[in-house]
């Protein structure tokens, strides 16, 4: 199929709707950051993703911090690497210290604290794993972690443990395949990682190729940062390849409002237009969008990329992340008040991944505030009360 070029903006939005600055010659950050890349350098995705940040050298020459905070940082890289690409690093604002861009990716005083406080496997995705790389903790869906690596790499990232530059070997990936083929429950594959979009179109290919010739697979969905960290990556050769393998979705990650930039709304786009629909999963992150306002720019601002806001993760408990963790109160509170001050597709479902493998567990306001005979007593998002008749079955007492 050919999928026709997005328009420069997403329909409907206007830039100034979208992001705060589009990453061009004179932008905020590329200009100041990398002023030698080229246009072609600059949209290259294999060009951005050779040229990450990875080294603690170059992020000082770029973004200078305190002679004092080197060796906790550089202890910091020896738990969990770096990477941040060109594209990412110039949405930061080098004159915030606290920037919200620049604290999910760089390793920071914080997280040299509490590198001891968590654990390795919060959610025990490995003791739910039949074979390596697949998890199987719901009876009709897997979690199939095909990739080890990403475009960045993310200071709370529930695989810390598993993020190497290592492809994972075809041996093990023709396993995980073959456990699906074996097991008909198996309606659901989630394809996750680190990032299956970094690989390459021809490699996923194949890989999507084997698991849509399973019969009992209805759907496939991806999970993928790349959007956000490496728009570049979503070309028209991806987007038709993709295309081959419906049905399947894609699960994108944006956490912030200026994360939502014209290169990010084009690669949705191109999603969109080859039949792909998008969900947005979100982390609450202290500092980062832990305020009612920034998750409503940020959830209304999807809407406008024709991305639907689906899941707002409370932060899950991996080593090195207590200083990105908010009380789950927070994540109650920034729901509430979103409901009835947006549309209601615009509003996230609040989620605790239950450490140990509980799975995922919707967390919310509750606006039934009792009952009085009959009647429910309820609440709307002014605190208004409102009485619904709800009869009890005969014989049952009220409580």
């Amino acid at each position: 199929m050919t999928i026709p070029h997005p328009p420069p903006h997403t329909p409907g939005s206007s830039e100034a709707d979208i992001a705060e600055t589009r990453t061009e010659p004179g932008g905020r950050g590329r200009s100041r950051f990398f002023p030698q890349a080229t246009d072609a350098e600059w949209n290259d995705w294999k060009w951005q993703f050779k040229h990450r940040i990875t080294r603690l050298e170059e992020l000082a020459t770029l973004l200078p911090f305190p002679e004092k905070e080197w060796e906790m940082r550089r202890e910091v890289l020896r738990d969990f690497r770096m990477g941040i690409t060109p594209y990412y690093l110039s949405l930061v604002d080098p004159d915030d210290p606290a920037d919200p861009i620049l604290r999910q990716v760089a390793p920071i005083v914080e997280e040299y604290v509490f590198r001891d406080v968590g654990d390795e496997d919060p959610l025990a995705e490995e003791s739910f794993s039949p074979v390596p790389g697949i998890t199987h903790r719901y009876p009709d869906r897997v979690l199939m972690v095909i990739s080890n690596s990403c475009a960045i790499y993310c200071r709370y990232c529930t695989r810390k443990r598993i993020m190497y530059e290592d492809a994972v070997p075809d041996v093990e990936i023709d396993r995980m395949v073959d456990y699906i083929a074996r097991t008909p429950a198996v309606r659901d594959v989630v394809v996750s990682g680190g990032d299956p979009l970094t690989y390459g179109t021809k490699k996923l290919d194949g890989i999507l190729g084997k698991l849509r010739a399973i019969p009992h697979l209805e759907i496939i969905r991806i999970g993928s940062r790349v959007p956000v960290s490496l728009p570049q990556r979503i070309d028209d050769e991806l987007c038709e390849m993709l295309a081959k393998h419906h049905p399947l979705w894609v699960n994108v990650h944006f956490n912030h409002p200026r994360e939502l930039t014209v290169e990010a709304a084009e690669a949705c786009d191109r999603l969109s237009r080859a039949g792909i629909p998008l969900n947005n999963q979100a982390v609450l992150l202290k500092g980062v969008n832990d305020e009612v306002e920034t998750i409503r720019q940020l959830c209304t601002g999807l809407m406008k990329m024709r991305v639907r806001p689906y899941y707002l993760y409370q932060c899950d408990p991996i080593s090195g992340s207590a200083h990105l963790r908010t009380p789950v109160e927070k994540g109650i509170e920034i729901v509430e008040g979103m409901r009835g001050h947006t549309t209601g597709y615009a509003v996230p479902t609040f989620v605790i991944d239950a450490p140990g493998g509980g799975g995922k567990l919707p967390i919310g306001p509750d606006y039934v505030v009792g009952r009085d005979g009959d009647d429910l007593v309820l609440r709307n998002y002014k605190g208004a009360t409102f009485r619904y008749h709800d009869p009890l079955p005969l014989g049952v007492a009220a409580p």
